[in-house]
């Protein structure tokens, strides 16, 4: 068997486990207990549908899938209503999601094409997401997009293993930050600047969180429980029923093993992203796409949104896709050795 075939059995295995894994933690969490697990099965649902439909599609329609995609993208983010920050659980932070998904796609199309004028035109598509995202008012969905689309500009220069690592690194910081705020262990200064742009009611949640982890460390209080446990969910004026972080989120209603298991899904991408035969720029320009949404849901809800998490699957299974043309290249060379 090549070396290429392995590695993409070995990823596509690692997938199935952690996958299913996320799923039997949360029925397991909700076991015995008035829980929802529902939320977060049909999240491991729509990334499994998402990755698979685009390793479909990414074989057989290299350029149109990622192309059309940015497409729905744009009109998702010129049909969505700009409201508050970019952190928020509605349309303000899934514009964030939008943009970056988006824009990563429109690139992976321009890298994956050999024509100059479909180059032009897939790039043109990307600032036309990045213009759209600053015309509704979400200045951080046009600064991801923006960053996204220079990044993909440059991403022959890096190694592969070397910018994913980099973008793993990007999540861990994002996380780590949201969670030392809420904790309060940043200096003074830095801390009293990201609870201005958080607000101090979103810090309050993210602290219920950690008080609710702190006694439920394990299984967590149990899906879709946060709200009832929250003392700050319950007295807000609009009662919030996530803690708007997808990490405190998990840690609250499924314990530690439940953030292990989301850091683990983004690995298993990154990795996923390592394994690909695709060139190293459609691989590096889906994996920052990925990654600032994963920013974004550390100070957000956008991983609770369905459109959200099939995309991200859908952008992934693209960047990992084999062609047509390279799998029976792999054929071949394995009918060579039989």
């Amino acid at each position: 068997m090549s070396p290429v075939l392995t590695t993409r059995h070995r990823s596509d295995r690692a997938g199935v486990v952690i996958l299913g894994a996320c799923a039997a933690w949360a029925l397991l969490c909700a076991a015995g207990r008035p829980a929802r697990p529902e939320g977060v099965l049909l999240a491991v649902l729509a990334v499994a549908a998402g990755y698979a439909g685009g390793r479909i599609v990414g074989a057989l329609l290299p350029v149109v899938a990622p192309a059309a995609a940015a497409v729905v993208g744009l009109g998702l983010v010129l049909g969505t209503p700009h409201s508050g920050q970019a952190g928020t659980p509605g349309p303000a932070g899934l514009l964030v999601a939008y943009a970056a998904l988006a824009v990563g796609a429109a690139c992976c199309a321009a890298w994956a094409s050999t024509s100059t004028p479909v180059r032009v035109g897939c790039a043109l598509l990307a600032l036309a997401v990045v213009v759209a995202a600053f015309g509704v008012g979400s200045v951080p969905g046009g600064l991801a997009g923006t960053a996204i689309a220079l990044f993909s500009l440059v991403a022959r220069r890096p190694r592969r293993l070397l910018g994913l690592v980099g973008f793993a690194l990007c999540a861990a910081l994002a996380t780590g930050t949201s969670w030392a705020t809420a904790e309060r262990a940043l200096p003074a200064g830095l801390s009293t600047s990201l609870q201005g742009q958080l607000t101090e009611e979103r810090v309050h949640l993210w602290q219920d969180a950690i008080d609710i982890t702190a006694s439920h460390p394990v299984r967590g209080a149990g899906p879709g429980r946060f709200a009832e446990l929250s003392p700050t969910a319950r007295q807000t004026a609009e009662p919030a029923s996530r803690p708007n972080s997808a990490p405190f989120q998990q840690a609250a209603e499924q314990g530690v093993p439940g953030v292990a298991l989301l850091a683990a899904a983004f690995g298993w991408m990154l990795y996923a992203l390592r394994c690909s035969s695709r060139t190293t720029p459609v691989v590096l320009t889906a994996g920052a796409a990925l990654t600032a949404l994963a920013v974004a849901a550390a100070a957000g809800n956008v991983l609770s949104f369905s459109e959200v998490t099939a995309g991200a699957g859908l952008l992934a299974g693209v960047a990992t896709a084999h062609l047509v043309s390279e799998d029976a290249s792999a054929r071949r060379e394995c009918a060579a050795h039989a």
